[in-house]
């Protein structure tokens, strides 16, 4: 029988400690590049600086402290909070967008642009990709004897963790389009891509109010309960994806009308110039 306190919600032990470091320096970075750009007279909205705090406490909880409730379900609330809150919150804060502004021209400036614009990441921020890459590794993770695994090797559990963060970071990313990219994808495709990603999450979901893990069991209230927990939790963060998506289609619609209003009339002007000169 497998030991599951690998799964509940303080799974990574002195790891835990690097995380919270780590946040601490990344908090401290975020705060004084926006800092920098307000005292040189640049704009940086408060709320990217709250979401980014708020991502990077997120992220801690989730592997710092134990989390309520029986094993499987403290898991699960480590899983929303590590792979879809947290990344989720970083990603509406744009770091990579603040980071261009407050960088001075030079070297490390020219790194963050040549990566951001590389091959490679417009492979992985391409929507299905990235989606295939998250909620394909819960399939895995899940559907698999990973689990049952993960529960009784550290390193493994430490490894799927950060998997289970990044692949988040990166579909939250790639949906949102908030930062410079290789190449904007368009809404259409973004939007079918949250719609497949956000069904396969919940048929997964509802799997696993049936079905545990291979190679595990949980008592069926725990297991249910953290079923419930994915599927739900799973769905307010798809829904705050999708009000992402809306308000940037809403905006390029309107944008697109005033532009289109502003061409006309422009033509209409010209058109009545055009026609004064022929009588005089």
């Amino acid at each position: 029988m497998h030991d599951h306190s690998a799964a509940s919600g303080s799974v990574l032990g002195p790891a835990a400690v690097v995380v919270a470091v780590t946040a601490l320096v990344a908090a401290a970075a975020y705060v004084l590049a926006a800092r920098r750009l307000r005292r040189r007279g640049d704009g940086w909205s408060w709320w990217p600086q709250l979401s980014w705090l708020a991502g990077l406490t997120a992220a801690v909880v989730a592997v710092a402290y134990p989390l309520p409730g029986a094993m499987f379900t403290a898991h699960m609330g480590t899983h929303l909070l590590l792979g879809m809150v947290a990344p989720l919150l970083l990603v509406l804060a744009r770091p990579v967008t603040l980071l261009l502004r407050a960088a001075r021209p030079g070297r490390a400036r020219r790194t963050v642009v040549a990566v951001a614009h590389s091959r490679a990441a417009g492979v992985l921020v391409h929507p299905p990709v990235a989606a295939v890459l998250d909620v394909g590794g819960l399939w895995l993770l899940y559907r698999t004897p990973l689990f049952a695994e993960m529960t009784n090797r550290p390193w493994l559990a430490l490894a799927v963790h950060v998997h289970v963060f990044a692949a988040g970071v990166l579909y939250s990313f790639a949906l949102c389009q908030l930062d410079p990219v290789r190449r904007r994808y368009g809404f259409g495709l973004r939007a079918a891509t949250l719609l497949v990603a956000g069904s396969a999450h919940a048929v997964l979901a509802k799997s696993l109010y049936v079905y545990p893990p291979p190679g595990t069991t949980f008592a069926d209230t725990d297991l249910q309960h953290g079923a419930v927990l994915m599927y739900y939790g799973g769905d307010a963060v798809e829904v705050a994806l999708a009000v992402v998506l809306a308000a940037q289609w809403y905006v390029r619609v309107g944008r697109d009308r005033r532009r289109a209003h502003r061409r006309s009339a422009l033509a209409t002007s010209d058109g009545r110039v055009f026609g004064r000169g022929r009588v005089g």
